[in-house]
């Protein structure tokens, strides 16, 4: 977590920086084998030099972002779980509980999909 702590620092709302700790540990918990980096100014793991996901913040909601073929492939549960998305991520407002099955998923998932990706984002 070290190499967050300079980005968790910067989050003035004390809880929207409580919060966004909670998932990053949680991802270094759960998935000890990716990487935590920061790049582009955001959180973000990695799995054998490809992008698994990544992180941001925004004044109402934690923006998850795992690439647009997981955005689809977890559409109807990311909307069951009450969250809006983009093509590109999915908005967590801040009053909402992270839903911690559905992210596990969409980690679980590009993990398996990039299995054999030899770039950083997919193609």
């Amino acid at each position: 977590m070290e190499v967050f702590a300079e980005y968790l620092a910067h989050i003035d709302n004390p809880e929207h920086r409580e919060r966004t700790e909670e998932v990053l540990a949680w991802v270094t918990k759960k998935f000890p084998q990716l990487m935590p980096k920061m790049a582009w100014n955001q959180p973000m793991f990695i799995d054998h030099g490809t992008f698994i996901i990544g992180f941001s913040i925004a004044k109402h909601h934690l923006a998850v972002a795992p690439e647009r073929v997981v955005i689809q492939h977890f559409s109807d549960e990311i909307v069951q779980a009450g969250y809006d998305h983009t093509k590109e991520l999915v908005r967590i407002r801040w009053e909402r509980p992270i839903d911690f099955s559905l992210l596990e998923n969409m980690i679980e998932f590009n993990i398996t999909d990039k299995a054999d990706c030899t770039t950083f984002w997919r193609k």
